[in-house]
């Protein structure tokens, strides 16, 4: 059944939004119209329509083919994606207590829906009939790999499973769910009910007038005298940085660094232990020594080996470049009258200072020159040099929020290719971080192109009374990072929903989002937008050399730091036996080879370490290092022919972001760049050795 024959059919049911066409621009979600009664019924009734699909396919009295099969059940449940898509990316940019109320009930509906059909042993027997013949049927690459991806979904949801074991099956990934949606929203409520307030400004020097400025308009909107801080990046990250008084750097940092284990109603130890050995349970279920091997199987690395071979490889040439860092900073911490060892609360303290000296620029002297609006422009205007592609903001399409906005966004021939919402500050209902995320994808029904519409999500600095929003150079290359997965999901034109845009392993869903962060030190590109807001000075070339010398600062602890999440990523799920000990302490031993600075007994990274735990990476955090290497080999056939060629963007685009998961990522990377990567180029990106990119 077709997204328009579904809805159409539809219009006998009342009032429901989701149940009736979309009369907006693109059939855009009509998110004013949208409320909180709506969902359930929506659910309800598009899981009903996705049952009678499913059971068309199951009832159908022809020999199973690919069409009536493999195709069909592909291109059944669009409502279901759509209402599901539109409800979990607002409980993370919008959420509310009764939000997340209706996420523990429609999140075991949605469970116990998916199990329904991946446990059907008619209709995996069908599924199993196609897959026997895949030798004899003529198919072309992408559907070659539907009907693989299609018998493995299968396979690694149970379907092969005895009647006894599926209905265990069934109930740990009823766990699984609802642990998950327990640790993020415990999460967002430490971080929501922190706040620390400074009455005496004296303590608070070091802290520039604009960051004040925004810290006494949180106070004040609490209504509170005095300057408040938080533990969203805006507020946190700067303090780290730049608060000269050590006392309260410190409190910030046992603040953020002990959410989840304070033994009260949001700590996230026992839940932690319950998902890491449910998952273990769900792995060996399958046949799976531990749940990194059920994982990894689907990933470009494949097997934990690799994984490791990887991480050691990097923590090989990083870990002495990073000690000597480490050194460094200690060495000038002491001529600056610091006699103790440094902290974690010191650290970017006194390696902030020493990049100022040592560079002679501070990163805050940055931020008049990153106007939002301008690094807009600028970014926006990247994508149109490397692609051709133009965006054009229609403030007629609907929003669930009064500050995103939407662009209609075009090719290089005026054709329409996307919708891209923007929603760029904190607020105390969006989860920290950012991310790209999508309410539409991008599939193909004949001869119709369905389009995407894609969302970036950020908790950006905010503007003040006096100022507009001035970024942070961080938040530059961020919103850089998520614009490049953004331009995966643009520019997504496969014959499959299940394979656009960033449905992809895990391991390379990162390399386009990494690869554009390299624009970040470009003269070039910053010539374009950075502009200071009140003088519209360009940014001086001084300042942009200095840019560039200081990117590499630090760069083996920033490494090693990374490593680091990945070592502890992969302890946990490389556990084959049910853990039952203490969670900080285990999180120590995996992390010993990556201390860099003092371990502190009473924190802890796991429990609030979302990406692992509700987020999708676990065991595949190493994806970030691993996609690094891509990017980084990937630029450097740019660096070669010219940043901006044309030539090299259109294979880049046409290999790599618009093929999506249709094909194995290293077949697409090697298309496009010949070769297969190795660290070469990343090290030599990072000033860690001579050799030249081929």
């Amino acid at each position: 059944m077709t997204e328009e024959s579904t809805q159409s059919s539809l219009n006998n049911v009342p009032r429901n939004p989701f149940l009736h066409p979309f009369d907006t621009p693109h059939a855009a979600i009509p998110f004013n119209k949208i409320k909180l009664e709506h969902y359930v019924p929506a659910f309800k009734e598009a899981i009903r329509i996705h049952e009678s699909e499913i059971d068309d396919i199951v009832e159908n009295k022809e020999v199973p083919t690919f069409q009536n099969t493999i195709e069909a059940l592909e291109n059944s449940g669009r409502l279901l994606s759509l209402v599901t898509n539109t409800f979990f990316n607002l409980n993370s940019a919008e959420t509310t207590d009764e939000m997340q109320q209706l996420a523990e009930e429609i999140s075991p509906m949605l469970t116990e829906h998916s199990n329904n059909i991946s446990l059907n042993t008619r209709l995996f027997d069908r599924v199993k009939h196609v897959f026997t013949q895949k030798d004899n049927l003529e198919l072309v690459a992408e559907q070659q790999t539907l009907l693989q991806k299609t018998y493995d979904s299968f396979a690694d949801n149970g379907a092969n499973l005895s009647d006894t074991d599926k209905i265990t099956y069934r109930d740990l990934t009823e766990k699984l769910d609802t642990a998950s949606l327990t640790f993020d929203r415990n999460i967002l409520k430490e971080v929501n009910d922190y706040t620390l307030i400074i009455t005496d400004k004296h303590l608070l020097t070091g802290l520039s007038d604009d960051y004040l400025e925004t810290a006494a308009a949180k106070a004040s909107a609490k209504g509170q005298n005095g300057w408040l801080f938080d533990l969203t990046a805006p507020s946190y990250v700067p303090a780290m940085k730049f608060l000269n008084n050590r006392e309260l750097r410190q409190q910030l940092y046992m603040a953020f660094c002990t959410k989840g284990i304070h033994n009260d109603a949001n700590d996230n130890q026992e839940i932690m232990r319950s998902i890491v050995n449910n998952r273990l349970q769900l792995a060996q279920l399958l046949g799976y020594k531990t749940y990194a091997a059920y994982v990894l199987k689907d990933r470009m690395a494949e097997t934990s080996d690799n994984v490791y071979k990887l991480l050691n490889e990097l923590l090989a040439a990083y870990k002495p470049v990073a000690d000597k860092e480490i050194e460094a900073v200690q060495e000038y911490a002491k001529s600056l009258g610091f006699t103790e060892q440094l902290q974690p609360w010191d650290w970017a303290y006194y390696a902030e200072k020493l990049k100022d000296q040592t560079f002679t620029f501070n990163e805050d002297s940055l931020r008049p020159y990153f106007e939002l609006n301008n690094v807009i422009t600028g970014v926006f205007g990247l994508a149109t040099k490397l692609y051709g592609i133009t965006f054009k903001e229609n403030a007629d399409i609907p929003v669930y929020h009064p500050e995103v906005k939407t662009f209609e966004v075009f090719d290089h021939n005026g054709q329409y290719l996307a919708l891209l919402y923007t929603d760029f500050f904190p607020r105390k209902g969006k989860r920290p971080g950012a991310w790209m995320t999508e309410f539409k994808g991008q599939w193909k029904e004949g001869e119709y192109n369905h389009r995407p519409h894609i969302c970036l999500v950020m908790n950006f600095t905010r503007p003040t009374k006096t100022k507009p929003a001035l970024l942070s150079f961080d938040e530059v290359k961020t919103f850089l990072h998520e614009f490049g997965h953004a331009l995966h999901g643009i520019f997504s034109n496969t014959m499959y929903l299940s394979h656009s845009g960033t449905s992809v392993h895990r391991d390379f869903v990162e390399c386009p989002s990494q690869f554009m962060e390299n624009y970040a030190i470009e003269k070039e590109f910053l010539d374009d937008f950075g502009f200071h807001y009140q003088t519209k000075e360009l940014i001086p070339s001084e300042m942009i050399r200095k840019i560039k010398n200081a990117e590499n600062y630090n760069v083996g602890y920033q490494c090693v730091r990374q490593l680091n999440f990945g070592f502890i990523d992969m302890a946990w799920h490389m556990l084959e036996k049910d853990f039952s000990t203490n969670v900080i302490e285990f999180e120590k031993q995996a992390e010993k080879q990556t201390q860099l600075l003092p371990s502190l007994e009473n924190t802890c990274i796991s429990t609030a370490f979302g990406h692992i735990f509700s987020g999708g990476y676990a065991a595949g955090y190493y994806s970030y290092k691993w996609a690094e290497v891509l990017a980084a080999d990937s630029f450097a056939a740019f660096q070669n022919a010219g940043i901006f060629n044309q030539d090299v963007a259109n294979s880049f685009r046409n290999n790599i972001l618009s093929n999506g998961g249709s094909e194995k990522p290293m077949t697409l990377y090697k298309r496009f760049r010949g070769q297969e990567p190795s660290i070469n180029a990343l090290l030599v990106a990072n000033g860690m050795t001579a050799h030249t990119p081929k």
